[in-house]
């Protein structure tokens, strides 16, 4: 369908097409069996409820569109063949695996079903829904495993393609989306749902790096385990708050959206850290993360303006030098580099500016190792032009950079005499005793 970006050696090229037939052999079966068995145990219900929108009634049917709808299957086998090496044929397998068995827990869990009664069809188009009847019957809603699997799909495949064919695959993964809706197959609901659970399995396995998982610790830190309680609450609330109303209103599932958020962030306080956020030394965050975290960024931002819109974006320290909040994209033009501590927050992007992100979680103190890559960070770009130094409010994790790369440099004898000169330009300093001594090792 496109050009592959690197070439492939003949023997690694066997070693994908092994991988990839072994994959496909566990897959293929586990998908119809554990999709079989959740259709027949709702099948044994008498109270199975449906979530649709008055308003559904007026999408069309369209048969020609089971020919797109079908077609995932195709690219489900193919893009396990298409890979660079074995470990990538793995990490798109259990992508698939973990939209499978998420799914199929939620149907089971909480099955729905379609209430729709499609018309007869004749020709390939009557044939195809026929077989599809075989086995798919009006159950196993929401999240759609069509749409998470077509999220997977789409992103292995974007990322291989250029041009045209690329276009070509964006506007063929649209029809398929929308054709679960005008074979009759889902309803509305499904769709959204469906999307957070293929951009789960995206987060979970990312591209050419780990798992955000793959080094969780559980935290010692008192601070962090509050934290991680604090957003488990919060996950559990918006959890109660989708199941509760589920019966009664089919967009109250979209309260997972927040609930799913949080227990990512919940986890990263726990001991994952800020790998959750997928945040890149440019700047740059995951697709994932970025759709995935949004809710939780939406919340960020607003505490951003309630504690910082009555104070200047960002004061200047000296030589070139400003600390800040995370700043919006009109504040950028009066900066060279931006030296950004937040994990939460994605770089924002103008001409020029050099982007330099050393990731950390919000309310907890930084390591020597962070502070000091900070500041050394700050004096390695400050010769292009000012610089702003930044974490969300710019009370903390940026300000423990500045202090050190102001003792660093000779404008500060310590950590408590460079905080006090930050206070005196009026901007609020919030430093617990430990994180002087942080500073003060990372300035040696």
């Amino acid at each position: 369908m496109g050009e592959r970006v690197t070439s492939v050696p003949v023997g690694t090229r066997g070693a994908v097409m092994r991988t990839a037939a072994l994959w496909l052999l566990f897959l293929a079966p586990f998908f119809y069996l554990t999709y079989g068995v959740a259709n027949w145990l709702a099948s044994l219900r008498a109270d199975v409820p449906n979530l649709a929108f008055g308003w559904e009634k007026y999408i069309p049917f369209f048969a020609w569109t089971i020919i797109p709808y079908w077609s995932i299957n195709a690219f489900y086998a193919l893009s396990l063949f298409v890979n660079d090496t074995p470990q990538d044929v793995g990490r798109l397998a259990r992508r698939y695996l973990t939209a499978q068995v998420v799914a199929v827990i939620c149907f089971i869990a909480f099955p729905l079903q379609a209430i729709f009664v499609r018309p007869e069809t004749d020709g390939l188009p009557g044939f195809m829904f026929d077989v599809l009847g075989g086995f798919d019957k009006p159950f196993n809603q929401a999240p759609s495993l069509h749409i998470a699997l077509l999220v997977i799909i789409w992103d292995h495949w974007r990322c291989r393609l250029k041009g045209f064919p690329r276009t070509v695959w964006h506007v063929w993964c649209v029809l398929i989306g929308l054709s679960v809706l005008t074979t009759w197959q889902h309803h509305v609901i499904d769709i959204p749902t469906g999307m957070l659970l293929g951009l789960f399995a995206l987060w979970l396995f990312p591209a050419d790096k780990a798992s955000p998982l793959a080094d969780f610790r559980l935290t010692k830190d008192r601070k962090a385990r509050r934290l991680a309680i604090v957003y488990a609450v919060g996950a559990t609330i918006f959890l109660l708050i989708a199941v509760v109303s589920l019966h009664s209103n089919g967009a109250s599932l979209l309260w997972l959206w927040p609930s799913l958020a949080l227990a990512i962030v919940a986890i990263g306080y726990a001991g994952a850290g800020p790998q959750i956020f997928q945040k890149q030394s440019n700047g740059v965050t995951s697709l994932a993360s970025r759709f995935l975290l949004w809710p939780y960024r939406l919340g960020a931002r607003v505490n951003r303006w309630w504690w910082t819109h009555r104070l200047p974006a960002a004061v200047k320290v000296g030589d070139g030098v400003f600390l800040g909040r995370a700043p919006g994209r009109d504040e950028l033009r009066a900066y060279a580099s931006v030296v950004d501590m937040t994990a939460e927050f994605p770089a924002r992007r103008a001409a020029g500016l050099v982007w330099r992100a050393i990731p950390s979680l919000d309310l907890l103190p930084l390591s020597v190792a962070s502070i000091r890559d900070g500041a050394l960070a700050v004096e390695d770009v400050r010769s292009r032009g000012p610089v702003l130094v930044c974490c969300a409010l710019g009370f903390q994790r940026s300000a423990a950079v500045v202090a050190c790369w102001l003792v660093r440099s000779g404008h500060a004898a310590n950590a408590a005499a460079a905080t006090e000169q930050i206070k005196a330009l009026g901007r609020p300093v919030h430093l617990k005793p430990q994180t002087y001594a942080a500073i003060d090792e990372a300035a040696r």
